[in-house]
């Protein structure tokens, strides 16, 4: 990561949002480079604000990384963390970020956009009530999938078809209707989108869309009641399945090495900025491999 993050073009777009290049005042000025490393340190391994702060004192790899040196530099504490992170949330960085580097990694041919596999995922909330307020976060709701029922939020996203790299993230409530945002999704050069059943409308499914016209909505069909798909219908439906299986790729990416199974802020606002920020690295991981190998 140290190699392959754009550091200069990320610094570019939060410079304008701070006064200075330092944090704090009153205190031992804090380089704007090293928040902005222990911002992306926190979702490397899905630390809360005391918990990094902790760790940047107890692992020197992660000082190193966040270019702080004890005998002459001062770890910032949980607050300026805290702050650091707000700035980043009122000025909307985190979907500027995602820009970037999928600019970054379209002028690499990393990023085609040719499709779009729309798909969203489920991320949990607390839903004890043992809190401060005494009730749970407003902004949550629960859901039904399958047989059980989850409290939290969704983050519906628009996938590159070829190269499996998130260009769109949307959060909404837990029971929000993934068909209502996928307008939302699409970044409008698609030729195809690939999407499941919870996608599909009149004119949202393979026998009414036209290539030749406009996109191609690749959405399986329906078995009917009491009934089975006629054979080419299921050879369809498991072609489609094998394409939208890409999404999941990426998905274990958040939740198994990031270990962002669950909310840490409350609120839409605050969280949405942390998954948005999460899939922009996510991308990055995904083609690590590449990118070393294009900088020697």
């Amino acid at each position: 990561m140290e190699r392959i993050i754009p550091w200069s073009r990320l610094l570019a777009l939060v410079e304008p949002t701070t006064p200075s290049r330092s944090l704090g005042e009153g205190r031992h000025p804090i380089l704007l480079e090293t928040m902005l490393r222990i911002h992306l340190l926190q979702h490397f391994f899905n630390y809360s604000d005391p918990g990094m702060e902790e760790a940047l004192y107890d692992v020197p790899l992660l000082r190193e990384f966040a270019c702080i040196d004890l005998v002459v530099d001062v770890v910032p504490d949980e607050t300026t963390i805290l702050k650091f992170r707000h700035l980043l949330e009122r000025h909307g960085l985190a979907e500027r970020f995602l820009a970037e580097i999928n600019a970054l990694l379209e002028a690499r041919g990393l990023l085609l956009k040719r499709g779009t596999v729309v798909d969203a995922t489920l991320i949990a909330a607390p839903p004890s009530t043992k809190n401060r307020a005494g009730k749970r976060d407003p902004e949550m709701s629960s859901t039904q999938k399958g047989e059980q029922w989850h409290f939290g939020m969704k983050a519906p996203i628009g996938v590159d078809l070829d190269s499996k790299r998130v260009h769109t993230v949307v959060c909404t409530t837990a029971k929000g209707a993934d068909a209502r945002v996928i307008e939302r999704l699409l970044h409008g050069r698609e030729r195809s989108v690939h999407g499941d059943r919870a996608y599909t409308s009149n004119s949202r499914h393979p026998l009414a869309s036209d290539p030749r016209r406009g996109v191609l909505w690749c959405i399986p069909f329906k078995r009917p009641r009491g009934g089975e798909l006629d054979p080419e219908q299921a050879k369809i439906n498991r072609l489609l399945a094998r394409l939208r299986a890409r999404v999941e790729h990426l998905l274990r990416v958040l939740k198994c090495p990031f270990g962002y199974r669950k909310v840490r802020h409350r609120g839409i606002r605050k969280n949405a900025a942390a998954i948005t920020t999460q899939f922009a690295l996510a991308n990055l991981y995904l083609v690590r491999r590449q990118l070393l190998a294009m900088a020697g």
